[in-house]
């Protein structure tokens, strides 16, 4: 049998699953701990979700629990591509809609509009409804090439004045795009989105990410590896207090971390 492996990089929290549903089932439990203690501190909470393959196994979990109260959060979403049509399946509100958001009962469900005729005024909007209170937790995930959220590395600012913004799609993030399966080819993928931006993100109190598979092994080892920096967006978690990153051997796999390779190759 295969056990977890676990250790820091910086402030950061790593745990090698064996598998990505283990990764999903061990986040969503660590998740649910996490919203319960703090239900029992804060009448509401606020929770930010990633739209994407890589949280199937994760939101399958959580939404199965049955010790949380979901009346009494709020949910965001990350995230949006614009110029796609209201309820096209590759939206992320749909994705939410069809992995979350249908299956439990939160307080509210704040969306990110993609059909707003104004981009800026809708991110002015969307920023307002975040800055109204603190964000207890993000479920989150990191792209191929580092992103997090859509802050692709040219876009990239972990200074940014704005809590979120409209950003162009590095081609690295649109063929991911493709790869996950959301699209049949890369000219079918929006060049533009809007996205929370990474200070946002890390303003929240707790970061659970999950990030399975081989087509994210570069960008794991490059987040954990290289340095700090916007060439890699997702490497500025290692800075955040209260962060656990979720692994399976296979995003594990080019890690430099003594013993990993023998356990996680089994």
């Amino acid at each position: 049998m295969v056990h977890a492996i676990s250790f820091q990089v910086g402030s950061l929290e790593v745990v090698v699953e064996p598998d990505r549903e283990s990764a999903g089932k061990t986040a969503a439990e660590v998740v649910e701990k996490t919203l319960v203690n703090g239900l029992r501190q804060k009448d509401r909470l606020r929770v930010v979700f990633a739209a994407a393959p890589s949280q199937n196994e994760m939101l399958a979990h959580i939404t199965a629990k049955t010790g949380i109260d979901w009346t009494r959060i709020d949910a965001f979403h990350m995230d949006e591509y614009l110029g796609l049509p209201a309820g096209a399946p590759q939206l992320f509100s749909s994705y939410l809609h069809t992995h979350l958001f249908s299956r439990v009962p939160f307080h509210r469900v704040f969306l990110i509009n993609g059909q707003a005729p104004d981009a800026e005024r809708e991110c002015d909007r969307y920023a307002a409804l975040l800055g109204e209170a603190g964000i207890d937790l993000v479920c989150m995930g990191i792209g191929e090439n580092g992103h997090i959220a859509f802050n692709d590395p040219p876009v990239a600012d972990f200074s940014d004045p704005r809590a979120v913004k409209v950003v162009r799609l590095e081609e690295r993030c649109r063929h991911q795009q493709v790869h996950d399966g959301c699209f049949p080819s890369v000219d079918l993928v929006p060049e533009n989105a809007i996205t929370v931006t990474i200070p946002a993100l890390m303003s929240a109190t707790c970061l659970s990410i999950v990030v399975p598979g081989p087509a994210k092994a570069e960008g794991v080892r490059q987040s954990l590896e290289g340095p700090v920096s916007t060439a890699c967006p997702a490497s500025i978690l290692r800075t955040h207090g209260r962060a656990r990153l979720y692994l399976d051997r296979d995003s594990a796999s080019l890690l430099a971390v003594p013993g990993i390779s023998r356990n996680i190759s089994m």
